[in-house]
């Protein structure tokens, strides 16, 4: 079951609901992991050629030229913090200067192009009046006459300071106009280049919010970790002793028939991972089990094909139904059962939600569920290396000395019994 979460990288929202708030973490944790294990793989993949291609272009681009660093007087490489020295000017004073300098500058700049436009215009302007005068005073009669032609000369020069007169005092008008609107736009940049620092301050704001977020998240990322590795911690602490009690499927006749001590057993534990040993279950071949529980003939139908050669739901050498098993019932008339019982209570309820069972456990603030995952050929809790085990009862004893999670100290005490008649449990054995 956990293998195909993993692969799909999905689990459905009503099987999330059965998983404890534990089993949530390590799951989650787990899935985690897998995501970044195919983000590297395909970023490796994808950054192959570029590192051959990076390094033969360093290669061609090695010219020698190398970087010092200076040294201050204590050997280390100096550093220079700007508003931090004596004498140095604080930031918000010196990025008002250099935004009232490049608005200054930029409006000089255009305003020296517009002038070179206004100057052109003028000359021109004036040397066609000029012209015009002179073309004019040539044309009339008046000119030609030799007495005349003095007084023609003075009335030409005096056309002449005139035009120069009013050049020159447009040439002023111009130069103001084009001064006025220097400052204005020198203004108008510097409030245009104010606001980029703003909303640059803003952005920096919002980036120390994400970053502020993402370290939130990176801290979550951390307390699932080490919630998985204390479940982790857990799960070898109790396969250590579960072998030692001979309660995990398939290992502890090994050790015993090798004759080795416990540290030896620890020693190799730690060596060789724990394999669950398979067993061998006689199944009709007309039952295909489907891919997950849609109904609940089809659970009645896998629990007699392939649950009751298990022994699943007995005592341990007899065929007594045990009194901590219980047929297809709801989460919530589990809790009812257990309403009344002091902590320590729990059942064992067949599950709608997967190929296996709901132990239902009542602790002192209320009630916990715990998945047990039966799709394979052995019981263990729906997790991350969980201890396996042959059987349904072995998983209910181990746990009747050894505590389910760390955080809760779960211990099975006191077995939930039936309370109808006929049993819930009766649909199973018709």
């Amino acid at each position: 079951m956990l293998q195909q979460i993993l692969r799909d990288m999905y689990i459905d929202p009503e099987l999330l609901a059965e998983l404890n708030e534990e089993q949530k973490h390590v799951l989650f944790y787990k899935m985690r992991e897998e995501q970044v294990r195919r983000w590297r793989e395909r970023e490796e993949k994808a950054h192959e050629g570029e590192a051959v291609l990076k390094r033969t272009a360093r290669l061609k681009q090695n010219n020698g030229k190398q970087v010092q660093w200076l040294s201050g007087t204590d050997g280390e490489v100096w550093v220079w913090i700007m508003g931090e020295a004596d004498g140095d000017k604080a930031y918000e004073q010196i990025s008002e200067e250099l935004i009232s300098e490049r608005a200054r500058h930029q409006a000089q700049k255009e305003a020296e192009e517009l002038w070179k436009q206004k100057e052109a215009e003028i000359t021109k302007k004036f040397r066609d009046a000029m012209a015009k005068e002179k073309a004019r005073i040539v044309a009339e009669k008046w000119k030609t006459e030799i007495d005349d032609r003095k007084a023609a000369k003075l009335m030409e020069e005096k056309i002449q300071e005139e035009l120069k007169k009013r050049e020159e005092e447009e040439r002023q008008r111009g130069e103001e106009q084009i001064r006025l609107q220097e400052e204005r736009r020198a203004q108008e940049l510097y409030l245009s280049l104010k606001q980029d620092e703003q909303d640059s301050q803003h952005n920096e704001k919002e980036d120390h919010e994400w970053e502020a977020q993402l370290r939130r998240s990176k801290a979550a990322d951390e307390e699932r970790s080490h919630k998985a590795q204390r479940a982790r911690d857990e799960y070898q602490r109790q396969s250590l002793r579960a072998i030692q009690k001979g309660k995990v499927a398939g290992l502890s006749h090994l050790f015993q028939a090798a004759g080795l001590n416990i540290e030896q057993e620890a020693k190799l534990t730690n060596i060789c991972p724990i394999q669950p040993l398979t067993v061998m279950v006689p199944t009709s071949k007309a039952w295909e089990r489907p891919s997950r529980p849609f109904s609940r003939e089809v659970i009645i139908q896998w629990f007699k094909e392939e649950q009751l050669p298990r022994r699943a739901g007995f005592e341990r050498n007899s065929n007594t139904v045990a009194p901590w098993f219980h047929g297809i019932i709801s989460r919530q008339e589990a809790e009812e059962l257990l309403m009344n019982r002091s902590e320590g209570a729990f059942l064992v309820r067949v599950s709608e939600k997967i190929w296996g069972y709901a132990l239902s456990y009542r602790h002192q603030s209320g009630f916990k569920h715990f998945l047990v995952d039966a799709s394979g050929d052995f019981y263990s809790f729906l997790g991350v290396d969980p201890n396996r085990h042959a059987t349904l009862t072995d998983l209910i004893d181990f746990h009747k000395e050894e505590i389910i999670t760390s955080s809760g100290g779960e211990l099975l005490q006191e077995p939930c019994r039936q309370t109808k008649n006929p049993p819930d449990y009766s649909p199973l054995f018709e």
